[in-house]
């Protein structure tokens, strides 16, 4: 059994292997709320284009009513035009024009129906795509609601392991406590058993006197790891 200050220590490693794996759960959740914000922009990046693949084709089928608009008027002068004329070569020649817009409005027409039943097509694509991609939206905004309640619980649980851990350290000596502070800055965890004359965190071979350490039963000596540093206790296991 460790005497009374490893078990000490072994306490307050325990108690501040909680408040470590709170900080660092706590740490995570502005990334994981960036990537849930970054999911709903996306989102919505998906309905703007949707959105706007509908409003080109309404753009296009409007220029193409201007159009058509405008070779009708075309139309209406040019046999007002030919109803005036004497000559008959510029009756002829008006009859082409008249041919001809007659024509080009009666393409523009036909482009106007392959455009109109695009919109429709993309009316329904939008209509089915804004519904999933809202429906995803509402999910991911349920996600953020939880990571808030989530983020304020780790924020109170994370007070409470700071007491504990500063309740466990209470009492400890104080060179004991430089000891396990100054291990602790560089590796985790702290206080490890030696079984086997190898230290259980870096599992390399320690020297008699680190041994002998570990096995005393005097409060002021610890063992310490000749290669990591780490508080050793002794482990017959």
């Amino acid at each position: 059994m460790p005497h009374a200050v490893l078990t000490q220590l072994l306490v307050v490693q325990d108690r501040d292997a909680r408040r470590r794996q709170l900080e660092q759960q706590l740490a995570a959740v502005p990334g994981d709320r960036a990537q849930v914000q970054k999911a709903i922009a996306t989102e919505k990046t998906a309905i703007d284009d949707a959105r706007n693949e509908l409003r080109e084709l309404e753009t296009k089928r409007k220029l193409m009513e201007t159009e058509i608009g405008s070779a009708e008027t075309k139309l209406a002068k040019y046999r007002t035009q030919q109803l005036s004329v004497k000559k008959n070569e510029e009756y002829q020649a008006l009859g082409k024009e008249i041919d001809t817009t007659a024509a080009l409005i009666g393409a523009l027409e036909e482009q106007e129906l392959g455009v109109m039943y695009q919109i429709d097509e993309a009316k329904k694509r939008f209509a089915a795509a804004e519904a999933v991609l809202k429906g995803n939206i509402a999910q991911h905004d349920a996600r953020l609601a939880t990571l808030a309640e989530r983020e304020k619980n780790l924020a109170s649980e994370l007070v409470e392991a700071k007491a504990a851990v500063a309740a466990a350290r209470t009492g400890v000596p104080e060179l004991s406590v430089r000891v396990y502070d100054r291990v602790a800055a560089r590796q985790w965890p702290v206080v490890v058993p030696l079984r086997g004359g190898k230290c259980g965190g870096c599992h390399l071979k320690v020297s008699s006197e680190a041994e002998s350490g570990s096995r005393s039963a005097d409060p002021l000596k610890l063992g310490t790891c000749d290669q990591c540093g780490r508080v050793l206790y002794w482990d017959a296991n």
